[in-house]
């Protein structure tokens, strides 16, 4: 009905105006030409381009009056469809006239003020015509769903990898450990003693270390080498004496103490 009633006073100011012009009283408004091919200045051109921001701009301000009716919000967010479209033809038609080329300088205003429904190309929702039933559900349904993961489905993907178990079956790590145990032999071989020459150093202490860490594995198994309770007391008090003689005694004083002490250690 409203959209009736807007039809009815466009047509009645439409003939007004003819009537105007025919007693003289007044100027007809110039009707914009629906084809913009049948322009053929730069100046005509602009100013039809103009007319249509102005009328696109009118009606996205009008589409967001909330005392419009869901169908007059339909007409009207059609209306600015079809008047952007018209813009796009009228820019073209300017580039094509040797004038400025607004497809990529202009301002995007009003292409921001719009919004398409994933998936779909072309149509956009200006305004209240966002919130139309059946258009909200849209915008919902292709909103991306929340990608955040539960401390189970994380837990899940970890395996024996994620705490280094398979290193040894890492072929990487594999060949930098060779490597390094080489540059250390390479390493005991150029530092040859008076006893032994550089060829045989390197294996003998390698195997000698070796045995050393064997006999101390089997010493803590058996636990002969595990000292006793007494013994880590001991070991301790020693440590803090030595730590407060470091913090609180001076070099000298403790020379003269060493001394006193290798006096009465010595035998008589």
């Amino acid at each position: 009905m409203a959209r009736n009633e807007e039809k009815a006073q466009s047509m009645l100011y439409r003939f007004r105006e003819a009537q105007a012009a025919e007693l003289g009283g007044g100027k007809m408004r110039l009707r914009r030409p629906n084809f913009a091919g049948v322009v053929n200045t730069v100046q005509e051109a602009e100013k039809w381009r103009r007319d249509i921001l102005s009328e696109i701009s009118r009606k996205i301000s009008k589409i967001q009056d909330v005392s419009l009716s869901d169908y007059q919000v339909r007409d009207l967010n059609d209306d600015i469809n079809k008047l952007m479209g018209q813009k796009y033809h009228w820019e073209r038609r300017i580039k094509e006239l040797g004038g400025a080329d607004y497809t990529r300088s202009a301002p995007k205003m009003l292409n921001y003020e719009g919004r398409e429904v994933p998936g779909t190309r072309g149509y956009k929702y200006f305004g209240r015509a966002r919130d139309l039933p059946g258009v909200r559900e849209l915008f919902e349904k292709a909103a991306p769903e929340s990608t955040a993961r539960s401390r189970s489905e994380i837990n899940r993907d970890i395996d024996a990898d994620y705490y280094g178990y398979r290193d040894e079956e890492d072929a990487v790590l594999l060949e930098y450990e060779k490597a390094l145990e080489e540059e250390l032999i390479q390493k005991l071989h150029d530092v040859p003693d008076d006893e032994t020459s550089a060829e045989e150093k390197g294996p003998k202490i390698i195997e000698e270390t070796h045995e050393d860490e064997r006999q101390r594995d089997a010493a803590t198994k058996d636990g002969s080498n595990v000292p006793t309770q007494q013994q880590v007391g001991e070991y301790l008090l020693n440590r803090k004496k030595q730590e407060l003689l470091d913090k609180y005694v001076s070099e000298e004083l403790k020379q003269s103490g060493n001394l006193t002490k290798e006096l009465l250690d010595k035998p008589e």
